[in-house]
């Protein structure tokens, strides 16, 4: 049986256990119910001024049970894993891992407010399990033209910038031992089904 609350403030309901769900999705150990709320982890994040909820506000949130502000929030989609806040992090929450799994979550429900950050990922995680490696001219080129189409001519500067210096290549190069990876992808994919 899930306990409903109600959070004082806001008027809805959400989740008493919700945390719990979110540490037991997490990979390892997350220490999310360690969070004191001093914000280090907000003022180390070089994407923080991106996100609509930082990730101290985030934690507060599970921890009041906001299943669908925190799942359809941007803050996992904008961390870009640089671990600072992770070092900083005085009661050792793994916070790069919780927001993982909070991008899992919201993309297996679907529950995101813009699919532009889940669209980019699912692009590049096909482009991992085809080639062992992200291809970055097909990667920009699906993205642009499904998100941002009136801003790809304005890139092609760029673009054939980084071709001619060798930084970008036209066709995708597939990495060695790509059955190996794809061992390892298809049994991380069990892992995370249950199977």
């Amino acid at each position: 049986m899930i306990v409903q609350e109600v959070v004082p403030g806001r008027g809805r309901t959400g989740n008493a256990r919700f945390l719990e769900e979110v540490s037991a999705a997490t990979a390892g150990v997350s220490r999310l119910e360690m969070c004191i709320q001093c914000g280090c982890c907000g003022g180390s994040c070089p994407s923080a001024a991106e996100m609509d909820h930082t990730p101290r506000r985030l934690f507060a949130l599970i921890r009041a049970g906001m299943r669908d502000e925190v799942l359809a929030s941007n803050t996992p989609w904008m961390c870009v894993s640089c671990y600072h806040c992770v070092v900083r992090c005085p009661q050792g929450v793994h916070v790069v891992d919780v927001m993982y799994t909070l991008k899992s979550m919201a993309a297996h429900q679907r529950a995101y407010r813009d699919a532009t950050a889940p669209d980019f990922s699912r692009t590049f995680v096909r482009n991992v399990e085809a080639y062992g490696r992200s291809f970055e001219l097909g990667l920009t080129a699906l993205h642009y033209l499904k998100h941002f189409r009136l801003r790809l001519p304005g890139m092609a500067p760029m673009g054939i910038g980084m071709m001619t210096r060798g930084r970008l290549g036209l066709r995708p190069r597939r990495i060695e031992g790509s059955d190996q990876l794809a061992a390892i992808l298809r049994r991380a994919k069990g892992l995370e089904d249950g199977s």
